[in-house]
């Protein structure tokens, strides 16, 4: 076999590659630090002889969520700020990275948003000591293990450049680099905007989740996944100009009860909700026709918008601007 002659890489080179070719915000973590993660969530699984994962932010620009915020462009978030990030952007950078790692001798496993979309544990176990395909990478964990921030109270990932405006994505691999620490600093004050503005109602403001990252704590409201996940999509009845009544009722529903009580048919509607939205409300079903992601309706009002809104005016991130989002009294439907 012939000898490959490695070139060692070093962290603040990859890092400079990353955001020369297109990356906001890069970190790298050990892979050590997923010690405790369930088997089902441990991308060590994925690669056992992997030392490192690079995390790679992407900017959601802050003038994407301007037509929701006025209520008169809703595609601008979904498509550009969510499904060109996820889908078109993001691979292209992570391809670049992979092919650095690769010219110097390392593997590179690209691991992007939309992975998830395949299904992540609904395989069968090849060995017993393997989890199920596909392993889940968790990519607010992962990137608080590769130091880019935190994990707010809304479960969403924040830095403390963009706050909770970013996308992720990840590549592990066996290249020895450097890790950064992990962040020390404390940009979720807790204000409970995030819950506050949730038009799911999904946030609990008393029962939280707690997880220790390398040796921190780390802590988040409850989220109510189901509730997220219809009005994410969705909008509530007083936010989404393209709901109609019939459709206003199952949303309202959801919102309302527990999955269970749903389930004993104690409520209108008892079935699977992202299939029933998807196929009785039809921005929603051009939205994936058009970009094979949610039409995001809601446009994050709690967990993205008011929380950027609450951390700009507290000047707890650095990518500031000339003037305040919220220049106007937000609008409701009747």
């Amino acid at each position: 076999m012939q000898d490959v002659q490695i070139q060692m890489l070093k962290a603040k080179e990859v890092k400079d590659f990353a955001k020369s070719h297109g990356a906001d915000l890069v970190g790298i973590g050990s892979m050590e630090r997923f010690e405790g993660a369930p088997m089902q969530n441990d991308p060590r699984y994925i690669y056992p002889e992997a030392s490192s994962i690079i995390g790679l932010g992407f900017r959601i620009h802050r003038g994407l969520l301007r037509g929701i915020e006025e209520g008169t462009y809703f595609a601008g978030y979904p498509s550009m700020g969510y499904a060109s990030i996820n889908d078109v952007y993001a691979p292209i950078v992570l391809r670049e990275v992979g092919n650095l790692l690769e010219d110097n001798g390392y593997e590179a496993i690209l691991y992007q948003n939309t992975s998830v979309r395949l299904g992540c544990g609904v395989g069968k176990q090849v060995a017993p000591d393997k989890p199920k395909p596909d392993v889940f990478l968790h990519f607010r964990i992962a990137a608080t293990i590769c130091g880019m921030g935190e994990i707010g109270y809304s479960k969403l990932f924040l830095s403390p450049e963009f706050g909770p405006r970013q996308r992720l994505a990840f590549i592990i691999t066996d290249a020895p680099l450097e890790p950064d620490p992990i962040f020390k600093g404390k940009i979720c004050d807790r204000c409970m905007m995030c819950a506050k503005e949730c038009p799911a109602g999904a946030i609990d403001e008393t029962k939280t989740v707690k997880i220790t990252i390398a040796g921190r704590e780390f802590e988040w409201g409850e989220l109510n996944e189901e509730k997220c996940s219809a009005v994410y999509q969705a909008g509530a009845p007083e936010y989404s100009p393209f709901m109609s009544e019939d459709v206003a009722d199952v949303v309202k529903s959801v919102i309302g009860s527990s999955r269970q009580s749903r389930q004993d048919g104690n409520t209108p509607y008892a079935g699977d909700v992202w299939s029933y939205l998807r196929n009785n409300m039809p921005y929603i079903r051009n939205a994936w026709e058009s970009y094979h992601h949610p039409a995001c309706i809601c446009g994050a009002r709690g967990c993205i918008r008011a929380c950027m809104i609450h951390l700009e005016q507290t000047g707890k991130i650095k990518n500031l601007f000339k003037n305040s989002f919220r220049k106007r009294k937000p609008w409701r439907l009747e």
